[in-house]
């Protein structure tokens, strides 16, 4: 037997209870029983029950609107389905008369911006309602329609800036009109532009006068999310209301009311990244990266809870939802992740611009544009892994180098960027940029290389694309917004004006001052080839070599020359022009020197002596004249504006902090000679655009700014020879309302200065101003405190008998004042040709065609006055050529082409304190048109100094 089968023990059961013990537990017994069945009975119903609450409860009384909201989240922002249906704008004015433009050269945009169409264009109810060919029939439904014959002039879409701060950031600048930028936090995505629309911005009617009509104003900078952006049309209106300029602002914009089956519509933001929220905030770009993303995290859980409320609630689990989760300050960047806004983000260098891809891919919200984005043409690739789709790329036309985030742009940007498959917008970034003239970037791109129908589109259709505002703007198509610009020439031919804007088919232009242009001026310009430069632009990762190669030969003919321009007696004449004699001419140059230049036949004997050893370079019709000279800017002494280590430095005012006593003390002076910095980029690209001499006064926030030079832009170092043309030109203080003491205190200074009063090398330069021999050079803009300085001059002449030799410069509000400044015997120099109103004391500026027939420099000429042109930032001194050539169109014919190279050389080298024998002599040599034109390119500089001839 195995143990398993041992014997068990016999059970024994207990004795049994006395019968009345028995009864007591099995009572106890049954009642157990019964109350766990009970117990089991109440679970299971209660089970039930709530599954039935949960599946059968009564919705509440806002289910509707509940499940309107949550369907209402999956719609995608843009036009409701019958939009095109309308018969009317809903900014349409009653009252106003239809137009018919008649004769016009009209660009669409339509067909990747290739149609023209030649014909009519009908505007009423606030659309354009037919193009081209407008019948009869359609004509005679009108009894009160305007007809304005354009005679085939251009007209194209109103122009659309993408990134503006009009209104917010007002002109004239002051204290109270600064809403730009908030410095309560990086992330702020609350704000909104439209809160601090100043509807009394002095630019308005100015930007309208440049064709432009539509801008979205967006916040500043400073914050990584400064809020969010409003689009507006520039028309005034009878409201006078910053709510009554918006083009489709957000149908909750004033309550929270939705009508949820119609599409919401597209709302703009604003993000930055890199330098400008980091210098705000002391930070870095780790913070400011780090705060988009919490930023978005927050966003992101709200979105997440939003859509597990809504899920439940179309599953009818009503008991579990509570309130629908949302919040006021974020709910706009749960737009962003719902893909329901246009995100405009300011960022420059490609470790900002990965920055932000990384982001749109973490947290999936598409880009619209990157704005300013310097470096996007060398990171194309990049752009193209952002979420979604590539942003556009908002950029400026030659506007760079004003700190390291710029350092690397190129003008070239634009066509690198279309060639890689990119959408370009020029924007104006108001008011750094007047944007009257953005489509002057259009027409800059253009210039460097962008195909003529996306530099059309840049200030049209792709900014409208962009905003998503495509379906009623950017184009002429019939239903759209009768948003059109009539002009003067081809816009994209320089100093392009319109004749008429009409914004919502309401003409904008009171009394048009009309220009006629040339004939050639009707068609777009045929541009450079800029192919290497475009190259170079990215093989040295925008900082290509600029200093150009010296000439093989020491003899070097140029032929092909159509024009020849030099300086005589203190003035510019042409020599030879092929009009004129009826042949292409001929130049030739040895060792730096014009040794015959004119008509082929009068230069053989030249030609035949030097023989093979000569270089001969075909200009292609193309034009020899003086270098231009360029004042204004701190060019020569600042690399980079914002980088305080590329400067020279500030000088202390005599009426502030004053001068240290090693350098004198109250009679010290400071001269810009020896602060100079040569070969800095600006030097160089205004170099290579045919600006050979700059001059410049020591860099000054006060009163006194100290002696100015003249120096040569494209040497090497302050060493070589012709580096420094004049170690000292003029005197230079200024007269301005921006200073820490009042007008009347500098007039005093001033006063004192010129009365002998002053010690040390201040009072002996003060004398030499005295006795003629050394120019005052005076920054002054407003006319009254001219007129107190022409008051002063006389004053001390009284005494003196011998005339000062006095120039205004800046002079924004010379016009007004322009026989006397003339009878003083004073000239200047007009350092804003395109003046702004960006200060009070320039507030009562001449802006010229269309909205006065005269300029400043035709208003000075015609007095008499010795008028120069500069500029005031150093990268704008390339565009001195373009800046003379514009004042030569607005002139109407009262200027020649000598007279324009003259406001840009010799003018300016009297008013600045440079006789001929310091003067600069080097000539510019320009293919396929002159200096001024917009189809030459700078090809080469006849150095005298140099003794040589360099080709760029």
């Amino acid at each position: 037997m195995s143990p398993d089968d041992k014997a068990l023990p016999v059970y024994t059961p207990p004795p049994r209870p006395p019968p009345r013990q028995q009864s007591t537990r099995f009572r106890r017994l049954l009642a157990t029983l019964l109350l766990s069945a009970l117990a089991l009975s109440l679970s299971a119903y209660n089970i039930w029950t709530t599954e039935q609450d949960r599946t059968l409860a009564k919705p509440p009384l806002r289910a509707k609107e509940i499940l309107d909201q949550c369907r209402s989240l999956e719609l995608e922002p843009g036009p409701p389905p019958d939009f095109h249906l309308r018969k009317a704008s809903d900014r349409f004015v009653p009252g106003t008369k239809a137009v018919l433009i008649k004769n016009a050269t009209i660009w669409t945009g339509e067909i990747s911006g290739y149609e023209v169409v030649k014909g009519d264009l009908l505007l009423d109810k606030g659309l354009i309602q037919a193009i081209g060919d407008v019948g009869e029939d359609i004509i005679l439904k009108y009894q009160e329609l305007e007809t304005v014959d354009v005679a085939g002039s251009w007209v194209t879409p109103g122009i659309v800036d993408l990134h503006s701060h009009l209104g917010v950031l007002s002109s004239p600048s002051l204290r109270g009109s600064s809403d730009g930028n908030s410095r309560k936090g990086l992330v702020q995505p609350w704000l909104r532009s439209l809160d601090g629309l100043n509807t009394h911005d002095e630019a308005y009617q100015l930007t309208i006068s440049g064709g432009v009509t539509t801008v979205n104003v967006l916040p500043g900078s400073a914050n990584s999310i400064g809020g969010q952006a409003f689009t507006i049309k520039l028309r005034p209106t009878k409201e006078r209301s910053a709510s009554s300029m918006l083009l489709e602002p957000p149908f909750t914009l004033n309550g929270t009311e939705f009508d949820p089956s119609v599409p919401p519509r597209w709302r703009q933001m604003k993000h930055a990244c890199g330098e400008n929220p980091s210098r705000v905030y002391s930070d870095t770009r780790m913070d400011t990266i780090w705060a988009l993303r919490q930023g978005y995290e927050t966003a992101r859980k709200i979105k997440v809870s939003q859509d597990e409320f809504c899920a439940k609630a179309q599953a009818g689990l009503w008991n579990e939802i509570g309130d629908f989760p949302e919040d006021l300050q974020w709910e706009a960047l749960v737009d962003v992740l719902r893909g329901r806004v246009k995100v405009q983000n300011h960022c420059y260098e490609a470790v900002d611009l990965d920055g932000i891809v990384r982001l749109t891919n973490e947290f999936k919200f598409p880009l619209a544009a990157f704005h300013h984005a310097h470096e996007t043409y060398l990171v194309p690739d990049l752009l193209k892994k952002a979420y979604g789709h590539p942003p556009a790329v908002a950029i400026f036309a030659t506007n760079g180098r004003y700190k390291r985030e710029a350092y690397r742009g190129s003008e070239f940007a634009a066509r690198i960027l279309a060639d890689n498959g990119l959408n370009v917008v020029m924007k104006s970034d108001h008011p750094v940029l007047d944007s009257r003239y953005l489509v002057y970037e259009a027409q800059q791109a253009h210039y460097y290389g962008l195909p003529r129908n996306l530099a059309l589109a840049s200030v049209t259709t792709t900014p409208a694309t962009t905003m998503g505002m495509d379906h009623r703007i950017g184009f002429i198509k019939s239903g759209y917004d009768a948003d059109v610009v009539v002009w003067d020439s081809h816009p994209l031919a320089l100093g392009a004006t319109p004749k008429q804007v009409y914004i919502d088919g309401i003409p904008q232009l009171d009394d048009p001052q009309t220009l006629e242009k040339p004939p050639s001026f009707q068609s777009a310009p045929e541009t450079p080839n800029f192919d290497k430069e475009a190259a170079d632009a990215i093989k040295y990762e925008g900082l290509p070599p600029l200093v150009p190669s010296k000439a093989k030969s020491d003899v070097v003919i140029f032929s092909n020359v159509s024009s020849l321009f030099v300086k005589s007696s203190g003035t510019i004449k042409q020599v030879f022009g092929t009009s004129a004699f009826g042949e292409r001419g001929v130049a030739v140059v040895k060792g730096g020197k014009l040794i015959c230049g004119g008509a082929s036949s009068s230069c053989q004997k030249s030609i035949q002596a030097f023989g093979q050893s000569s270089e001969t370079i075909d200009i292609e019709g193309g034009s020899i004249a003086p270098g231009l000279l360029t004042f204004g800017s701190p060019l020569g002494l600042r690399e980079i504006a914002g980088e305080a280590t590329t400067s020279d430095g500030v000088v202390g005012d005599p009426l502030g902090s004053g001068l240290p006593s090693l350098v004198g003390g109250e009679g010290a002076i400071i001269r810009a000679v020896d602060g100079l910095q040569f070969s800095t980029r600006d030097a160089l690209i205004a170099y290579r655009s045919g600006v050979t001499s700059a001059v410049v006064s020591p860099l000054s926030s006060g009163f006194l700014s100290g002696l100015g030079v003249a120096f040569s832009v494209g040497a090497s170092h302050a060493l070589e020879s012709g580096a420094i043309q004049k170690p000292i030109t003029a005197l230079h203080v200024a007269i301005t309302h921006a200073s820490s003491v009042s007008v009347s205190t500098q007039i005093a200074a001033l006063r004192r200065l010129l009365l002998g009063k002053a010690p040390g090398e201040l009072g002996e330069r003060a004398k030499a101003v005295v006795r003629g021999d050394l120019p005052l050079v005076v920054v002054v803009d407003s006319a009254d405190a001219m007129a107190s300085l022409i008051k002063l001059k006389a004053e001390v002449e009284a005494q003196t008998e011998i005339p000062i030799r006095l120039t205004f410069s800046g002079a924004n509000e010379a016009h007004l004042i322009a026989e006397e400044i003339a009878a003083a015997n004073i000239g200047v120099v007009l350092v804003q040709y395109r003046p702004f109103p960006s200060t009070w004391e320039k507030k009562r500026i001449l802006p010229g065609p269309p909205l006065s027939k005269l300029t400043s420099v035709t208003t000075l000429l015609a007095a008499n006055v010795t008028v120069g042109v500069g500029v005031e930032e150093a990268w704008n001194a390339r565009n001195t050529r373009f800046e003379i050539g514009w004042a030569n169109l607005d002139a109407q014919g009262d200027l020649t082409k000598a007279d324009a190279i003259a406001l840009g050389s010799v003018n300016l080298e009297k008013l600045l304190g440079i006789d001929e024998d310091s003067a600069n002599n080097d000539l510019v040599v320009t293919k396929a048109g002159s200096i001024t034109d917009f189809e030459a390119k700078v090809v080469g500089i006849v150095s005298a100094s140099k003794d040589a001839v360099y080709l760029l």
